[in-house]
């Protein structure tokens, strides 16, 4: 891949692809601030991104982290006198798991020999967002456009932010749209999942839009979108049904949900995921 560089997509908005990962970057610009969509994986690699973002406009940056994995946030240090949106969950969770991401990130690399690049991960400053949304709807003012930041419910995460850019028809899904390879289960929540997709394409900011942009891969369109919203609602009717038939382990779960496409690591994920969640749900209604 050529060295990573900022394409518009529609007026005033634009992508940057990087090779680590695929992993897209967005910047969606007003007459009086910019609003960047994500900071990548390291402070380097984020001071990196904010100099790009420095060559396409001199204004105030507004910066969003989609969700609180180390790839999408842990550059929020080079946009430390920026405002840093997330949502409140997010803060939580990356206060909670950034040491525990670091040392899985720096383990890989030590494991792949690739000493040098682990470092830049031990000298990384995890620096929290601080303006936390609550609400499901938050504008985004940028002068003479509006940017919205929708939380539709659970899915990737607990806290995924989607931002829509409707003046454009221009929608950042983040990891909750994934091109080019599986859906991560990791932290998800399978049976919500298909469902939060709905509601976002029904929300008036995203239902006229025409470009989607995933946290991965290449930008996509409606029907992509739909597909994959289709591909995890069956999942989450599979999952539902071998639950109430009484299945109750991870290998009955992924025996049950092949035939959707999905890989069988995908599909292991889903079913930790589910069981993991049930347990805790009710472990919390049980309390109440």
């Amino acid at each position: 891949m050529s060295a990573p560089h900022f394409r518009e997509i529609a007026p005033g908005t634009s992508v940057r692809r990087h090779s680590e990962l695929e992993l897209n970057i967005g910047l969606v610009v007003g007459s009086e601030r910019a609003l960047v969509i994500d900071t990548r994986s390291t402070t380097a690699r984020g001071e990196d991104l904010a100099a790009a973002v420095r060559q396409v406009t001199p204004l105030e940056q507004v910066v969003v982290n989609t969700h609180a994995h180390y790839d999408h946030c842990f550059g929020n240090a080079a946009f430390r006198d920026s405002q840093i949106y997330a949502h409140v969950l997010a803060a939580e969770s990356l206060q909670r798991t950034a040491e525990h991401q670091r040392s899985q990130v720096v383990e890989h690399l030590r494991r792949t020999d690739r000493p040098e690049l682990a470092q830049t991960y031990l000298d990384t400053e995890v620096v929290l967002p601080f303006y936390l949304v609550e609400d499901t709807v938050t504008p985004i003012d940028l002068g003479d456009r509006t940017a919205y930041l929708l939380f539709g419910g659970r899915a990737h995460t607990d806290h995924d932010l989607v931002v829509a850019v409707p003046d454009v028809g221009v929608v950042f899904f983040g990891d909750l749209i994934e091109q080019g390879a599986d859906p991560a289960m990791d932290d998800s929540f399978p049976l919500e999942w298909g469902a939060t997709l709905t509601t976002l394409l029904e929300h008036p900011h995203v239902s006229g839009a025409t470009s989607f942009v995933p946290g991965h891969g290449e930008v996509v369109d409606l029907a992509f979108v739909q597909a994959q919203q289709g591909v995890l609602s069956a999942l989450a009717a599979e999952l539902e049904g071998a639950l109430a038939a009484g299945v109750s382990d991870v290998d009955g779960l992924v025996a049950k949900t092949r035939g959707l496409g999905l890989q069988d690591a995908t599909l292991r994920d889903a079913a930790v995921r589910t069981l993991e969640t049930r347990a805790r749900d009710a472990g919390v209604d049980a309390a109440r």
